[in-house]
Parts: structure tokens; sequence; C-alpha cells
């Protein structure tokens, strides 16, 4: 554990899990902001329970995906798809924030889309923990884990779509210019929409070259990310 936490991750989890989920707060400076405050807590504690629970079933996989960065085996395409896709995260609440404080959309959603909003964030988040709960080799970069004895994993949510934490973390972030009041934010969640899906593919072709009995298990569960679409 003292070497997979080292301060350089202590620091990363800290910037992306703690300062970024605030963004929207810092940058208007309206610290009674609930819907921000809604928004950071979620983040945060989805962040602290999932891992928690990982590490009591999966120690090993957080030291996986706390050396992300580390991996020589990482495929080449990926160790920029994985840094977009993190950046990405952050971009959200960046232009939510700039949004508010510039009023560029200058429209407000009823509380009723809110907490459809909050319900959708929660439930996309808690889809992506089952996926990482489920998966020891839920890594944060593409690669074949022949170190950590890497084998088909098709079972909870892999029965329903191949790529269950993408799909949750997209289900999430498309609630969230709702939550923010922030058309503009709609932007930046295609953006990372489309980076996903590419990601995805390449991903999927790779575990189907790779990964033994992964083109047996496109078969049966045949979509990556959308449920009777793709």
């Amino acid at each position: 554990m003292e070497k997979t936490f080292t301060p350089k991750v202590i620091i990363q989890v800290f910037v992306f899990i703690v300062l970024i989920p605030f963004l929207p707060i810092f940058i208007t400076g309206d610290w009674g902001w609930l819907e921000a405050w809604i928004y950071a807590l979620i983040n945060i504690f989805a962040f602290l329970i999932s891992r928690v629970l990982a590490f009591k079933k999966h120690p090993d996989l957080l030291t996986e995906r706390a050396k992300m960065t580390q991996h020589d085996d990482a495929k080449s395409w990926d160790k920029v798809l994985s840094r977009i896709v993190g950046l990405g995260g952050g971009l959200m609440p960046l232009i939510a924030g700039l949004d508010i404080r510039g009023g560029w959309s200058n429209y407000a959603f009823s509380w009723g889309w809110k907490s459809v909003a909050i319900l959708v964030v929660v439930l996309g988040f808690a889809f992506g923990t089952w996926a990482l709960l489920e998966n020891r080799f839920f890594s944060g970069v593409v690669r074949i884990q022949t170190d950590r004895g890497h084998h088909l994993v098709d079972t909870g949510p892999y029965s329903w779509v191949r790529h269950p934490g993408y799909a949750g973390a997209l289900f999430a972030y498309f609630a969230i210019p709702i939550l923010f009041d922030s058309l503009c934010t709609f932007g930046a969640v295609t953006l990372f929409a489309i980076v996903l899906v590419i990601r995805t593919s390449l991903e999927d072709r790779t575990l189907q070259a790779e990964l033994p009995g992964y083109a047996e298990f496109t078969k049966r569960t045949r979509y990556r990310l959308f449920p009777g679409i793709w």
C-alpha cells in the first residue's frame, strides 16, 4: 500500500476527486450553490465508497489503477485517449462554472428535471461501481494484464453491455448540464462522448483480438455501450 499510494498519486486523487468537482463553486464564488454542492459531494462519496468496496474485494486492483501511467504494455493510442478522458471529466464542471459566471446559457431547469438528473448521476456512478467490483481487471488503461492472470469477465453488468464502466459514466455526464442549468456544458459532454465511443471501439477490437474468449463473449453480450443501439 505504501508503494501504491505515493505522494504523486495522493495529489492526483485530491485534484481530480476533491478540487475539480468544486470548480463551479470556485469559479462563481457562489458557496450557496446547492446544485454544485450536490454534484461535488456525489463525486467525492461515489469515489470513496467505490474504492473502499474495491479494496475489500480486489485490493490489487487499486494498485493496478494507481500505476496506470507506468504500464509499458498499455496500448499506445490509449496513452493519449486515457488522458483525454481524464481531462474530460474536469472540463464539464469547468465549463459549467464559466457558463453560470458569464451568463452564457441564461436558462434554468425546474427542480423536477434536476431531481431526475441527480438520480441519473447516482445511478450512472453506481453502475460504474458495479462494473469495478465485478471485474478485477478494471484497469485505467487498455492493456492485456498477463501479469495479473487476465481473463474474460462476463457476469454482472457485463451481461448487459460489454463496457459498463464507460456506459455508467456517459449516463451520469449527460445529466450534469441539467443539474447546473448549463446548456453550454452539453457541448463538452458531447465531445467527451465522442472520445469515449472511439476509445470503446478501439478497446473492444483489442480485446477481441488478444483476450481469449472475448470474441465469443461479443455474441452473447451484443452491445458495447447502449443496449439495443451500439
